[in-house]
């Protein structure tokens, strides 16, 4: 897949706010240079999941930015996305590809160079590596170290992308690796100006990629 569509990936986080804000930050961020958008929910029904996707699509189509879903295979189908997520507790990747055909982007979650590869392997399309830092938005934190998301990086020809309490305050520390960008949460999320903190994080991202 295209290296550039990763560079600045926001995956969602709309604890403590309604849809409308929900969908403005949503849209501010696109505005800002957000080049990927994943929809994580983990407390909405299968139907209030659909509802909400149904309307960041609409955003997302509108700013040509492929729209992910966290988890939902199902979901993502329902919708049209442009591919999902999935994390190691997830659908096995060879079986979602199997449901979703060659169309589709596929994402992984990996943590280890063995995770990385077995993603690779089944059909993964690109990989998120961390947490990098720690984070607000996860209760368990499993910190990755800049040398395995390099040693990834190293071990498998897809996009590699960190992840993990990351701003532009401290993705210096990225520098040197060859990733493909960031996946930010938090930063964007609860910035109070999400285009502004999604524009500020795009130009960081300039001094550390290769």
């Amino acid at each position: 897949m295209d290296r550039s569509i990763m560079k600045l990936y926001l995956v969602t986080d709309s604890t403590g706010l309604d849809d409308k804000v929900f969908l403005k930050k949503v849209e501010d961020a696109l505005k800002g240079g957000v080049t990927l958008l994943q929809l994580r929910e983990k407390e909405k029904s299968t139907r209030e999941y659909i509802a909400l996707a149904e309307k960041v699509h609409t955003i997302s189509k509108k700013y040509n930015v492929p729209l992910l879903i966290d988890d939902r295979v199902d979901v993502a189908l329902a919708i049209e996305a442009e591919g999902v997520h999935l994390g190691q507790s997830d659908m096995p990747i060879d079986t979602a590809r199997k449901i979703m055909g060659c169309g589709y982007i596929i994402g992984a979650t990996a943590k280890t160079v063995p995770q990385a590869l077995e993603a690779y392997k089944n059909g993964a399309d690109y990989l998120g590596v961390g947490a990098i830092y720690p984070t607000t938005t996860k209760v368990k934190t499993v910190l990755t170290s800049t040398e395995t998301l390099q040693s990834i990086c190293e071990a498998v020809p897809i996009p590699v992308n960190a992840i993990g309490g990351l701003n532009k305050n401290n993705i210096n520390v990225l520098e040197n690796t060859d990733i493909a960008g960031i996946c930010a949460v938090s930063a964007i999320m609860k910035a109070d100006d999400a285009k502004k903190a999604a524009e500020e994080l795009f130009d960081a991202e300039e001094d550390i990629l290769t």
